[in-house]
């Protein structure tokens, strides 16, 4: 036996860094697997354990426990090792991006809509994007899509489809009617132009739908996207403000056909045909696609006083606020930023009040920098609070079960968006209640 041992100890200097090597990796991982189950369990503290949209399920009989989701996050670390298993550990900070699916080597991630305690309603669609009423596709924000490189893609891919149905091409009607020009639409629009589709994009409001009422120099987290007829936009990390402005290049070069602040009111079918009612007019169609934002149309508090002018449901530029007792409602992102964004204007007094304990929609660096605002005393945050009463120069409030008046001049709602309901009753479109499915 020991005549074996010079030969083995020529390999020494290759043996012995292996153990060495080992033991770095078990310390890292281990190292990993703490943070991952502090973030967790932070998350869990501050009620923030609920994704807001789409959001990746980890089958544990199927994950290796080889990391490669974690890094492949664009958002940091949402995703965890715990026991040598992927985990969801900051599920509020989720966008759907689905890079994690992506990187997955061995298929164990879904990417679904809502929870076993949380429902996320979504209109039905085939892969095509074509709704349960024949001819009338649906894509974007709508289609649970918020992601605005995955909704440029799917606008495009929506119109692919459309192109191939039959029936395109009469001269008595137009192809498709294109409703919203946010990112789905605006993508949308310009391949139909690509295709050479007879199309027309209607908008309620200007090109870039709900980018556009994002707050000033709002940073747009987005992957690069592929317009038609402009080529691949490559940035990941901009500002609002660039983003349309590259919009608005593309639109002026193609020449797009969009007719803003123009709304729909309704979307019947016969015959195979459409039938667009507008604010302006009607349009007689082969197919539609609806591309509107799920805020399209503001959720509302239903207290009185909330039809007074000064009630709004967008930020806008928070200059026009100098001076002000502004009220901001609202726990997403849209309404710490307003907040953030008035407190930085000379003399306005900024409030924010949500009726949660905690800020659980709202991305870490937003609540973070709520936080930093509150302990300088620029932002005064009301939790557990709900509004009761508006009144042109108050507003009554509950917190906690005890009521209050504080002085206001501006009540800005950010409470999110409901489904375009009526619409989408008018043209026949099934919804479903996702629980945690895809």
């Amino acid at each position: 036996m020991f005549h074996l041992l010079p030969p083995l100890l020529g390999y020494a200097p290759f043996l012995v860094p292996l153990p060495v090597a080992w033991a770095v990796w078990a310390v890292l991982r281990w190292r990993a697997e703490t943070v991952s189950r502090a973030a967790l369990s932070a998350a869990q503290d501050a009620g923030l354990d609920q994704p807001p949209s789409l959001h990746p399920v980890i089958n544990p009989k199927l994950c290796i426990g080889c990391g490669a989701c974690t890094f492949a996050c664009p958002e940091g670390a949402v995703l965890g090792l715990i026991n040598g298993k992927a985990e969801l550990v900051e599920p509020a900070a989720c966008i759907g991006h689905g890079a994690c699916k992506t990187a997955c080597p061995t298929g164990a991630i879904d990417l679904v809509f809502g929870t076993e305690t949380r429902g996320f309603d979504i209109p039905l669609v085939t892969p095509d994007f074509e709704s349960t009423v024949p001819g009338l596709f649906i894509a974007g924000e709508l289609g649970g899509m918020g992601l605005i490189a995955n909704a440029i893609e799917q606008g495009r891919q929506a119109v692919t489809a459309i192109g191939k149905l039959d029936g395109i091409g009469r001269k008595d009607r137009y192809d498709l009617v294109i409703i919203g020009a946010g990112p789905a639409g605006f993508a949308a629009s310009l391949a139909a132009k690509n295709l050479k589709l007879n199309a027309v994009t209607l908008e309620q409001d200007t090109l870039g739908g709900t980018v556009a009422h994002y707050p000033r120099n709002k940073i747009v987290m987005t992957q690069p996207a592929h317009l038609p007829l402009y080529g691949k936009v490559t940035f990941r990390r901009v500002r609002k403000e660039t983003l349309l402005a590259v919009w608005q290049k593309v639109a002026r070069k193609t020449g797009v056909r969009i007719r803003y602040n123009e709304q729909v009111h309704s979307i019947t079918r016969g015959n195979g045909v459409f039938e667009v009612i507008s604010s302006k007019g009607s349009y007689a169609t082969r197919s539609v696609l609806l591309a509107v934002g799920r805020r399209g149309t503001p959720r509302t508090l239903g207290v009185p006083g909330e039809e007074l002018p000064k009630v709004l449901y967008r930020l806008g530029d928070a200059s026009q606020y100098r001076g002000r007792r502004v009220l901001v409602v609202g726990g997403g992102d849209s309404a710490l930023e307003a907040a953030l964004d008035l407190a930085q204007q000379a003399g306005t007094r900024v409030t924010l009040c949500h009726r949660s304990a905690s800020f659980s929609r709202a991305k870490p660096e937003s609540r973070r920098r709520l936080q930093a605002a509150e302990l300088a005393k620029i932002v005064m945050v009301l939790r557990e609070t709900t509004i009761t009463t508006i009144k042109p120069d108050s507003v009554q409030l509950t917190c906690q079960g005890m009521a209050f008046r504080l002085a206001n001049d501006i009540v800005i709602i950010c409470a999110g968006g409901v489904l375009p309901a009526a619409l989408l009753a008018s043209a026949g479109v099934d919804i479903e209640t996702k629980y945690g499915t895809a």
